[in-house]
């Protein structure tokens, strides 16, 4: 059994109960999309968490570089076509505003 077998997943991949986010569950959304996790891989995932905790939605790319500190194209290098968007489905969290 795997972890995603214990989530329940929208038509577009997003958890619909981030209460039930794991740091395992992360990895295996992040081998979905390809990405295999670094440590600043989990920064990001950690920032993006706390920042959703606090404001009660996933932020925006923006947000992420301001508050991390990196660029946009390190955002994307991190997380290819469509950071923000990835970002919030590995942390758990629903689809970013603004997204598409």
């Amino acid at each position: 059994m795997t972890a995603l077998n214990t989530i329940t997943l929208n038509e577009e991949g997003f958890m619909t109960n981030p209460a039930e986010w794991t740091e395992d569950i992360a990895t295996v959304l992040a081998e979905k999309e390809g990405i295999t996790l670094t440590d600043a891989h989990w920064a990001i995932i950690n920032f993006s968490r706390e920042k959703a905790a606090d404001s009660g939605a996933a932020p925006t790319l923006r947000q992420i570089t301001q508050g991390i500190g990196i660029t946009t194209k390190e955002l994307f290098a991190l997380y290819p076509k469509g950071p923000a968007k990835k970002v919030a489905k590995i942390s758990g969290l629903g689809k970013p505003e603004g997204c598409v």
